[in-house]
């Protein structure tokens, strides 16, 4: 087996770990109700997943900002649990939420550097458009980087929820959340 074929291997719950962080940030967006509202700010979230736990050369802990990790250690252990914290985070903390591969959830929330010069292959040549902000930005350019699998996002501005892979992003706006399961509202 080669290197390659073990990574795949090792990560192949990946696509599972992010459907459920997605599904989560857009479950917290049908949630709110007051998108239309001038001045009020929905629920917002930052997550990327890790393949390992060495992601400390490009973040900085960011505050007091936490997960609350006695509440729910990881992704999968509880739809409900997870749900529940991602919720109260949502709308209380600053910064990225880090998951490791195995679905374990970092207490300290961080702040993600901007890739350097000749850092991360393409980075600057990634297409930004005009509706990121600087989380959406920050979340694209993480995902460039060796050993960060999946970043996603829920926007506190429109309530829209983006996944982000190897500089590329898939975007869902809150009108198209749930495509054909929607329920009507």
């Amino acid at each position: 087996m080669g290197d390659l074929d073990r990574v795949l291997r090792k990560y192949a719950t990946s696509q599972k770990l992010m459907d459920r962080i997605r599904y989560t940030a857009e479950t917290l967006s049908m949630e709110f109700e007051r998108w239309d509202e001038q001045h009020v700010s929905g629920p917002s979230l930052y997550f990327f997943v890790v393949a390992d736990i060495d992601f400390a050369d490009y973040t900085d802990p960011l505050g007091g900002n936490r997960w609350p990790v006695e509440r729910c250690r990881v992704v999968s252990e509880s739809t409900e649990a997870f749900t529940k914290v991602a919720r109260d985070v949502a709308f209380s903390c600053d910064g990225a939420v880090v998951v490791t591969g195995d679905g374990t959830i970092q207490e300290q929330m961080v702040r993600v550097r901007s890739p350097g010069r000749g850092e991360v292959g393409d980075a600057g040549n990634l297409d930004y458009p005009g509706w990121m902000g600087t989380k959406h930005l920050s979340a694209l350019e993480t995902s460039t980087r060796e050993g960060v699998l999946w970043a996603i996002t829920l926007s506190e501005e429109d309530g829209r929820v983006t996944t982000f892979l190897d500089g590329s992003y898939q975007d869902y706006p809150r009108p198209e959340i749930g495509g054909r399961w929607r329920p009507e509202r």
